[in-house]
């Protein structure tokens, strides 16, 4: 069964400070050479689901985070490709990999930055290109790929963010009341803040023998945004059977946008007394 990787919000990357391959998307499908055991980096300015064709499953792996793919080969691969769908509009993407140990004295790949041909630059009456400035990433967007780049990427491609500090989490959560009907396990991993918002990165562990679809509608509680790692879970005991769910919430903590616990109503402890002894 496919698992597909995905970021539930359109999370806007710059690239690094280190060189950044520039590849155009115009319908025709995008050559990303791998070489064995080097982690390659892929920008891509969309929400995408990565979907992995069995013939590559424990060959490569694929992490997504922040609006970045990591892609790492384990061993030699031939030519393959890869399609990842726009989460939003179903546009596909096409990219074709091949992996191959690296040779000696051979440089390290640099990083992919995957760009639509028509949102390069636009270009006045006479033809000239006209710089246009990016818009300003939203702060629970930069907020939450920092989380994710945190746990996930390499550090040495975790960009700085001005102004994020990490905080404490509290002893006292419960987080049980997130997604109360599904079979899930939940572990507050971390948490961080960016003025008057917080992000807190919860690890979510499927409990049952089923696959498990995470929807956002189900999260119970008050949620500036919700990121999942991934768009489900595998069976207990599967390696798919965790992910992370990162909740941006404003003003307070985590602890101060869950629903309350509600305890089991004991119906003999509250049913009323009986009057038979009563004259």
């Amino acid at each position: 069964m496919k698992r597909w990787l995905c970021s539930a919000l359109i999370l806007l990357v710059s690239p690094l400070a280190t060189a950044v391959e520039i590849l155009r998307w115009e319908r025709l499908p995008l050559a990303v050479p791998l070489q064995v055991g080097q982690e390659r980096v892929v920008f891509i300015e969309r929400n995408v689901r990565v979907g992995l064709p069995a013939s590559l499953q424990g060959k490569l792996r694929v992490q997504s985070a922040g609006g970045a793919l990591y892609l790492l080969a384990n061993e030699a691969i031939a030519p393959s490709r890869l399609q990842l769908q726009d989460a939003d509009d179903g546009t596909l993407i096409l990219l074709d990999i091949v992996a191959e140990p690296a040779k000696a004295g051979e440089p390290l790949l640099e990083a992919v930055r995957i760009v639509e041909a028509e949102r390069l630059a636009p270009r006045d009456e006479v033809g000239a290109t006209v710089a246009r400035p990016a818009p300003p990433t939203p702060l629970p967007v930069a907020l939450t790929r920092y989380a994710a780049q945190s746990l996930y990427a390499p550090l040495r491609t975790l960009e700085p963010v001005p102004g994020v500090s990490t905080v404490p989490l509290r002893d006292d959560l419960v987080l049980d009341t997130l997604m109360p009907e599904l079979p899930l396990a939940y572990r507050a991993l971390a948490a961080w803040r960016l003025e008057d918002l917080w992000v807190t990165a919860v690890r979510l562990r499927n409990t049952s023998p089923r696959w498990i679809e995470l929807d956002p509608r189900r999260l119970q509680g008050d949620f500036v945004s919700a990121t999942f790692q991934h768009l489900d879970l595998g069976p207990k005991g599967d390696a798919t059977d965790t992910s992370v769910v990162y909740l941006v919430t404003r003003s307070h903590g985590l602890a101060g946008s869950l629903l309350p616990s509600l305890s089991p109503v004991d119906a003999v402890l509250n049913l009323p007394r009986s009057h038979d002894n009563e004259e």
